[in-house]
């Protein structure tokens, strides 16, 4: 009986202490492996998050900046040309980011080309052609408070034009005494390229055209404070959020897409005014252009750069060659950053051929 117990009790008996101990190592190494590899994925799966974040911004911005850089001028006179966009290049933003801003002008969105019959300055008022407003499907509430370009007949040679707002239209059902009426005055906070203003006399009016007017800045506010803005106000955001692009549509603001580090234009036309219309290649604004040098250019090339709103958590800050992945490179002409920060970017790069303008380029073969 006593062989029998001992042999039972050595069966049965537990684990000894260093079998415990060199268990729980093994398991501890285990449970340390796992969540290493767990915090790793979760910061490589963040990293891309933000990065596909970042392109999309990137990519929605590329479309409206370039849609209406294809667009600017649309209705403008020949005389106007000149006048159909304007920029500005490597504006001062109190930090090493300096981006470009690009103001077009033109009929862009809303279809309207009413033709003028009489024009009275003094009364601001304008009388069209029967069955004008007919032709469109606006109700006459619609034209209430929106901003409209006059422009002068073809055969005038005044390089002006009128920026008001409309108060109100009139017309009688059958289509006949089809008028406008306008608020006195150019239009408030309406500042188109080159400072185009109402320079002609009502003569030149007549026989002209009265379309709805389209003002878009295209600009970047870096730091979140611009000077002379309100937080909340009028479609601002402010606050300390840098980084974001707006539109500015006849002085409302709307932010398009966020994570953009720095936007730069660029425009190729015949600036020399060759007689073969040679295109002189893609250059930066220059303030010394002349209006029948704008009138010229034909294609805007626009590049977005973006940038992840966070340093990248799965990689080692080390100063080897992949810190250069992590750098602000040089775009157009702004210098790269000196040092790393840590973030990705990601550059698009698109070029735009002014509607109508650009035609004979395919034509003729002059690129």
């Amino acid at each position: 009986m006593k062989k029998h117990r001992s042999a039972f009790s050595r069966r049965v008996r537990g684990f000894t202490l260093i079998e415990l101990l060199i268990g729980s190592a093994i398991m501890l190494v285990v449970v340390v492996a796992a969540l290493s590899v767990y915090s790793r994925s979760n910061k490589i799966s963040a990293d891309q998050q933000q990065f596909i974040e970042m392109q999309t911004d990137v990519r929605a911005a590329m479309y409206f900046v370039s849609r209406d850089a294809r667009m600017s001028g649309t209705g403008l006179t020949e005389a106007l040309a000149g006048y159909a966009l304007e920029g500005v290049d490597n504006e001062t933003t109190g930090t090493t980011e300096t981006p470009d801003r690009l103001k077009i002008l033109g009929n862009l969105e809303n279809p309207l080309i009413l033709n003028i019959q009489s024009y009275s300055g003094s009364a601001v008022n304008i009388s069209m052609d029967d069955y004008s407003l007919e032709k469109y499907p606006y109700p006459d509430s619609f034209y209430v408070g929106k901003v409209a370009l006059i422009v002068p007949n073809a055969g005038s040679s005044c390089q002006g034009a009128a920026v008001r707002v409309i108060s109100h239209v009139t017309h009688n059902t059958d289509g006949t005494n089809e008028k406008v009426n306008f608020s006195p005055g150019q239009a408030p906070g309406i500042n188109p390229p080159g400072g185009l203003s109402d320079v002609c006399s009502s003569e030149d009016f007549i026989g002209g055209s009265l379309m709805f007017c389209d003002l878009r800045e295209y600009w970047l506010d870096v730091t979140g404070n611009v000077t002379g803005l309100t937080a909340g106000t009028n479609g601002y955001i402010g606050g300390g959020q840098g980084g974001v692009l707006y539109m500015t549509l006849n002085g409302a603001h709307f932010p398009i897409a966020q994570n953009i580090e720095t936007i730069q234009f660029q425009y190729n036309g015949d600036f020399d005014g060759d007689s073969q219309g040679l295109l002189d290649g893609f250059k930066d604004w220059d303030t010394t252009w002349t209006r029948e040098q704008i009138s010229r250019i034909r294609q805007v090339r626009i590049l977005i750069l973006g940038r992840t709103p966070n340093p990248f958590a799965s990689v080692g800050r080390n100063t080897g060659t992949s810190a250069g992945l992590y750098t602000r490179p040089a775009v157009a002409n702004t210098p790269a950053a000196s040092a790393p920060d840590w973030r990705k970017r990601f550059l698009l790069e698109s070029t735009a051929n002014i509607r109508n303008l650009s035609v004979n380029l395919f034509n003729t073969g002059l690129r």
